[in-house]
């Protein structure tokens, strides 16, 4: 049924909370994990500003670094429990990138953690949540995951 699974990760324990749900998902069905990251453009110039291109360029490369290090030491960690593992990092807005990459892969599944927040329901699964629940066209599994602990 599932086989190729999203999970979009963000760097935090809460969001690797849905790391346990989907390697059982994973060793059941077989499936292949692809492990999202996505880096969100920090810029938003008005029109008249300026920006140190070098500096931009040296920070953006020293993230992405990061970024691809987390996403290897998580599919490492897959790997070693047996269940096929790949990786993915994207630039830009989060919600778009993780449709556009469900769609690249075609994956079958999204598995997303949330963070546990009061209030009202909508909030209590987070933004990014919300903008998959409301676009994506497949299904989703959410979990709600505590604190970072």
């Amino acid at each position: 049924m599932y086989r190729t699974i999203l999970i979009p990760v963000d760097g935090s324990k809460r969001a690797e909370a849905i790391l346990g749900h989907v390697e059982k998902l994973g060793k059941i069905r077989d499936a292949e994990v692809v492990l999202l990251k996505v880096e969100e453009e920090p810029l938003l110039l008005e029109q008249d500003e300026v920006i140190d291109l070098i500096r931009y360029q040296v920070e953006f490369e020293k993230r992405k670094k990061i970024s691809i290090d987390y996403l290897e030491a998580l599919k490492a960690r897959l790997r070693e429990k047996d269940i096929r593992a790949d990786t993915r990092l994207a630039n830009g807005l989060v919600v778009k990138a993780i449709l556009t990459t469900a769609a690249e892969i075609g994956a079958d599944l999204i598995a997303i953690a949330t963070h546990g927040m009061s209030g009202s329901p909508r909030v209590s699964y987070g933004s990014v949540a919300a903008g998959v629940l409301q676009a994506a066209d497949i299904p989703i599994l959410l979990i709600r995951s505590g604190s970072d602990r």
